[in-house]
């Protein structure tokens, strides 16, 4: 059965104001419970908030419900402590869950709390408080977060910071003067992705904040369930923001099989403890294996009659597919309405190999439909929208890497579809201009192409192209074509005497105002029968960039820190050109 709760944020110690708007909701909604976030007495500074705490104690001020709260990012004050202490309630219906706490309601509910702010200092990261006075202090460490691991999932889960990385994904907009480096925690996110409550609330004082709904992984006991959490962070009662919310949970209700509009994949990374029973990545991650690849050995050609016997996979064994649970999830960079941008495991360039990038720039484009190719999307309206996507994350990621290298990166763009595949997607590298405008690029794919006794290359010159989304299907669009193909796009950016043109305003953001260049694309027909190596493009590529040793991704594995620091930095560097973000 659902009950109703109402979420309140940080009163600052204006309780006679904030529990006689309760009574008041109370009466006309007949909540089960209350629950406050944040700061509920505040710094307790003046002889007003002094005489409200008195006024509270002596029974003068009416909690109308049952009441919850935890610590907010200040200490509580020492009467309150007291009284606690005593009489394990401040006052009737008035209950402190604690700096860590876990609760189950009379109503089935499950409650997860952990109060204050991350202990930087490194001095108490060994054990959870358990002293008297540090259960009410304003500071909690790791192992205070990681003992909530233990309850395995909750309803609802309160703290006073932010989880790492949740606004990623997401369109809700915060203020420009969010500081997310104090705000948000990485050990808050780890907590989240271990407990997946239905719903996460936070306190951010001077405004509200309610991102789109997220759902999780299936796990190993629940594979076809993907649960979902709701983020949401209240602004201050005494803000003329949002400081109330009210809603109605129902414990017993199943989590979704499918996921509803509107809904996200997680931005959070499962800790460390919820991956041991996974493959490891580099078991799992097969997307760039060479399952078609003709370069026969034993071990290949016995895995291959295995996959011939065996249904191609499905959405929830894709590894492009965000339903599977053993996705990738931290090489994930934007995600938009029909499509994603990700992190290519196993990048060809290392870390350093474009000083001026900072980051290895080897990307995948994804779109969210599981289908061999573009044009074999059912829909044609979800199909038109998902190529129009992909191309402007194309654009992007040009517009990036040119402006990042001063005009001195280009970037090639390569697919395979073939009507047998799995899940078609496209992969971008940054390229030096001047392999491109030597005409390097373009004579490495045809003579590597012609080593292989592969089908002639045909190729298009598209002038001044920035890979919008008005590109007609002859110059690349391939929604309304038939038949396998490999296709790469090798793009250049403007000249310097263009760019001086279009700027015109030294001013004006280069992002923006940067011409877009010319496009060259080569197009290798393929009969469905020939037998073509994935890896294509990117043989071809290592022996250009002479990362002959990094030609097979296994080869140019990282660790998953490394992959996470890669990330990040792309992340970024990408955020002013991620129109996923707008």
């Amino acid at each position: 059965m659902a009950s109703k709760i109402i979420v309140i944020g940080s009163p600052n110690c204006q309780l006679q104001a904030v529990f006689t708007k309760l009574a008041k909701l109370h009466t006309k909604q007949n909540f089960a419970f209350a629950i406050i976030v944040g700061n509920l007495f505040g710094d307790c500074s003046t002889e007003a908030e002094l005489n409200e705490i008195s006024a509270l104690l002596q029974g003068n001020i009416h909690v109308p419900l049952t009441t919850y709260f935890t610590v907010g990012s200040r200490p509580l004050p020492t009467r309150i402590v007291e009284k606690i202490e005593a009489d394990d309630e401040v006052c009737p219906n008035l209950y402190f869950l604690g700096k860590r706490g876990i609760l189950k309601t009379a109503e089935g509910i499950r409650i997860a709390a952990l109060g204050g702010q991350l202990d930087q200092s490194g001095s108490s990261k060994s054990k959870p408080e358990t002293n008297a006075s540090g259960k009410f202090q304003s500071t909690y460490t790791e192992s205070d977060a990681r003992a909530l691991y233990g309850m395995h999932n909750a309803d609802i889960l309160i703290t006073n910071q932010w989880p790492k990385d949740i606004r990623f994904g997401s369109k809700a907009a915060v203020p420009e003067d969010y500081n997310s480096i104090s705000s948000e925690v990485q050990i808050i996110s780890d907590v989240c992705a271990t407990l997946r409550p239905r719903y996460h609330f936070s306190a951010s004082d001077s405004f509200f904040y309610e991102r789109e709904a997220f759902f999780h992984m299936p796990t190993e006991d629940s594979p076809d369930t993907k649960p979902m959490t709701r983020f949401i962070s209240m602004a201050s009662f005494d803000s003329k923001q949002k400081a109330l919310y009210a809603f109605s949970l129902d414990p017993s209700a199943t989590a979704p099989l499918t996921i509803p509009a509107g809904v996200t994949a997680s931005p959070l990374s499962a800790p460390q403890a919820k991956r041991k029973n996974l493959p490891s990545q580099k078991e799992s991650f097969q997307r760039f294996a060479t399952h078609d690849s003709h370069h026969g050995s034993s071990h290949n050609q016995h895995r291959g009659k295995r996959q011939q016997r065996e249904p191609p996979p499905g959405p929830d064994r894709c590894f492009f597919c965000l339903s599977n649970p053993n996705i990738a999830t931290h090489l994930i960079t934007s995600i938009g309405d029909q499509s994603y941008l990700t992190t290519a495991k196993g990048p060809l360039p290392p870390v350093n190999f474009f000083p001026s990038l900072g980051f290895p720039g080897h990307m995948l484009i994804i779109p969210f439909e599981h289908t061999p190719t573009l044009g074999s999307i059912p829909d044609p309206a979800t199909r038109s929208s998902t190529y129009i996507e992909m191309v402007r994350f194309n654009a992007a990621l040009r517009h990036m890497v040119s402006d990042r290298s001063s005009g001195q990166l280009g970037a090639v763009t390569w697919e395979v579809s073939r009507a047998g595949g799995i899940h078609t997607h496209w992969q971008f590298l940054p390229v030096p201009m001047d392999l491109i405008k030597e005409g390097l690029v373009e004579l490495a794919f045809k003579v590597e192409a012609e080593n292989l006794n592969y089908p002639r290359f045909s190729g298009l010159a598209i002038a001044q192209s920035d890979g919008a989304a008005d590109v007609e299907p002859e110059s690349g669009n391939a929604l309304g074509e038939r038949g396998d193909y490999f296709r790469v796009s090798i793009w250049s950016a403007g000249s310097e005497d263009e760019e001086k043109e279009s700027n015109g305003d030294a001013d004006a953001d280069a992002s923006k105002t940067r011409p877009p260049g010319s496009e060259k694309v080569l197009t290798l027909e393929l009969n469905p029968d020939f037998k073509f190596d994935l890896q294509f493009g990117r043989r071809v590529m290592a022996k250009l960039l002479q990362l002959d040793k990094r030609m097979n991704w296994k080869d140019a594995t990282q660790s998953q820190a490394e992959e996470e620091a890669d990330a990040n930095a792309f992340k970024e560097a990408f955020k002013t050109y991620d129109f996923s973000l707008e």
